[in-house]
């Protein structure tokens, strides 16, 4: 066999091997929802500028690639904390994340793959604790819940992005107090409706008995008035009018005028 084709022989079988022994660490698949990052033990480390699309990718065996998922992910956590009284409450949290692609090896570089355990969990229990040390256990159960969730919302956010991490959603599932506290709490609230419907009737009776006395004053106001205005001469004159009125109406009457001093007629209908 000529020489030449000796060396390209065991030039492919080399090659062969190689592939063989190196191919699970030299390709890679990266599937939709993933992105890959690489690290240079031999050269500049982590690369921070490169960033894998999915897609068929090509690294040097002696190079790193990590896979990262960026897919929107959930933890529930289930936790205990203390109200601004001491006050025990029972707490379910739940946060939808995913790692903010473009920042996947700074997210690796601080935290690692294991970022959920590392950043995610801690940060949650840290804010949520320290939100609701703020409000008593009335507040966070009743009042005041909707202000609490946007606080958490808000702080876990901000928290997460300053590491690389997009919060989608922070949601408090339920908030369960001691049996005892809980039925005070109902309790006082019930109580509390029942006055303010007390008050709003009471309120409603009085406005209705403003107006009563505001409509009996402007009747009296107005018979004052034309009681005033009810002049002998003014008498007199409307006598005088309906008079005349009455004589060129082409109905059936008779007409008789009075004899008194105010002269004012009798109308008799035939």
């Amino acid at each position: 066999m000529d020489q030449k084709y000796k060396k390209l022989i065991i030039a492919g079988a080399v090659l062969l091997l190689a592939l063989i022994l190196f191919g699970s660490s030299m390709f890679f698949i990266v599937q939709p929802g993933e992105r890959g990052i690489v690290f240079r033990p031999f050269g500049s480390g982590l690369d921070t500028s490169l960033i894998s699309s999915p897609g068929f990718h090509i690294v040097a065996p002696w190079n790193e690639f990590i896979v990262y998922n960026v897919k929107e992910r959930k933890t529930e956590e289930t936790m205990d904390v203390l109200d601004k009284n001491g006050l025990s409450i029972n707490v379910e949290i739940s946060v939808r994340f995913n790692p903010i692609p473009t920042k996947l090896p700074y997210l690796h570089q601080q935290f690692g793959e294991d970022y959920m355990n590392q950043l995610i969990i801690p940060e949650v229990r840290s804010t949520v604790r320290q939100v609701m040390g703020r409000y008593t256990a009335e507040e966070i159960y009743s009042t005041k819940r909707a202000q609490v969730e946007l606080e958490i919302v808000n702080e876990t956010t901000q928290k997460l992005q300053d590491n690389f991490v997009e919060t989608r959603a922070v949601l408090i599932r339920s908030i369960n107090l001691p049996p005892q506290i809980k039925s005070a709490i109902e309790m006082k609230l019930q109580q509390e409706q029942e006055a303010l419907a007390y008050q709003f009737k009471l309120q409603k009776e009085e406005q209705e008995a403003e107006r009563k006395r505001i409509e009996a004053e402007g009747e009296a106001r107005a018979n004052n008035i034309i009681s005033n205005s009810l002049t002998p001469n003014l008498l007199k004159m409307r006598g005088i009018e309906a008079t005349l009125k009455l004589s060129n109406s082409n109905n059936s009457k008779t007409v008789i005028i009075g004899s008194g001093s105010d002269g004012l007629p009798l109308i008799l209908n035939q």
